[in-house]
């Protein structure tokens, strides 16, 4: 089965893109800050992460600049998630190592489409 990490500041997130994506079949696992997603990473070697942007202490954009700088994390493909739809934004996730951006709320079927062609999944 597929494992997505999701990392979000809000277990309200967490929750609902968990029971949406569980029941297309992926196995999904969630952290609720930038630190715990980066532990989750090495422990769990998901085949992609959905990193939100705006969180305390350490945002999206540094989290997948040391995803991306630590050799053991740096093939999983991220999607970054966040309410904002500014260009600017989106610039910056992509800067920062994002494969995808997809802004809140989700719309499922494009999500799920950037996370079959991120992962190979059916």
């Amino acid at each position: 089965m597929t494992t997505i990490l999701i990392v979000d500041d809000e277990p309200e997130n967490i929750e609902l893109l968990d029971r949406r994506l569980s029941r297309r079949g992926f196995t999904v696992v969630g952290a609720t800050s930038a630190e715990q997603g980066l532990k989750m990473a090495l422990s769990e070697r998901p085949a992609l992460i959905l990193m939100d942007i705006k969180m305390p202490n350490l945002d999206g954009f540094d989290a997948m600049r040391l995803l991306q700088a630590d050799p053991l994390t740096a093939g999983i493909p991220v999607i970054a998630l966040t309410a904002h739809a500014m260009q600017e934004d989106r610039d910056r996730a992509l800067a920062a190592g994002a494969k995808d951006y997809e802004t809140k709320p989700v719309d499922l079927d494009r999500l799920l489409a950037k996370i079959r062609l991120l992962t190979g999944a059916e």
